[in-house]
């Protein structure tokens, strides 16, 4: 175990827990720790077991919640290596994944959808602007891997989230791709195929590649455009389907 862990168990930092909430309560005991133990960029966490037993939670709360800082962008993990901080963190600066009532399928996915509109936009206006040539190779390959995919099965869920991806990174904006993710995290138990339905969205598919050539353009607005057709379709089958 590592001497600024022992030191900041001994304070204690890391409290022991009821057996409520356990992963909130698991991110705001680890945040507090990192920020008392004065941790910065570059410096190792404490290994899985040492958490488990030092917080009394298993294995699969730790790495979910380690897999909640990945999305956030503050925590690295290195096969055989172990987890690393890419930025201090406390409690004030995490957030926890968004949280939505699904239990009505169909609004749900209206209400996520106002909130892509928004984001995906703006996210493919600043991609054009500001994507660098190496940008554009990987946004390039996922697009092709997605019609690849499409082309053999009919729907390509993972690889068109890829794409997405891409196109947020290529903002050189962190925030995008954090939002998105915590987005991902909340909502893909029902957006891989909504109301069972293994076309929905079939017909954006075209427009994935005119999005890409937008963006290649480095033409904000046609980036905007295509975006918004992408997302109008989205709409339309989520109120077809669930009529």
């Amino acid at each position: 175990m590592s001497d600024q862990f022992l030191k900041a168990m001994e304070k204690p930092l890391i409290p022991s827990l009821p057996p409520i909430d356990r992963v909130r309560q698991v991110v705001e005991a680890l945040a507090d720790y990192v920020e008392g133990a004065g941790l910065k960029a570059g410096c190792r966490l404490p290994a899985e077991r040492e958490l488990m037993a030092a917080l009394g939670v298993g294995r699969s709360t730790i790495r979910e919640v380690i897999s909640q800082f990945q999305a956030l962008g503050v925590v690295e993990s290195r096969k055989g290596s172990g987890n690393y901080l890419l930025k201090p963190i406390s409690r004030r600066t995490i957030h926890m994944p968004l949280s939505l009532d699904t239990g009505n399928l169909r609004d749900a996915l209206l209400q996520t959808l106002q909130v892509r509109r928004g984001l995906e936009c703006e996210a493919g206006m600043v991609a054009a602007q500001m994507r660098t040539t190496e940008d554009l190779g990987i946004i390039e390959t996922r697009l092709e891997e997605m019609e690849r995919v499409h082309h053999a099965k009919g729907a390509s869920g993972p690889e068109d989230l890829a794409f997405h991806l891409a196109v947020y990174d290529a903002t050189h904006n962190p925030l995008f791709r954090q939002l998105l993710e915590q987005m991902r995290e909340t909502f893909e138990r029902f957006w891989s195929h909504p109301f069972e339905r293994f076309d929905f969205a079939r017909r954006s598919f075209p427009f994935h590649r005119t999005l890409f050539n937008a963006i290649a353009a480095q033409d904000a607005e046609a980036a905007r455009c295509e975006t918004l057709k992408i997302l109008q379709i989205v709409e339309e089958d989520i109120k077809e389907m669930s009529a």
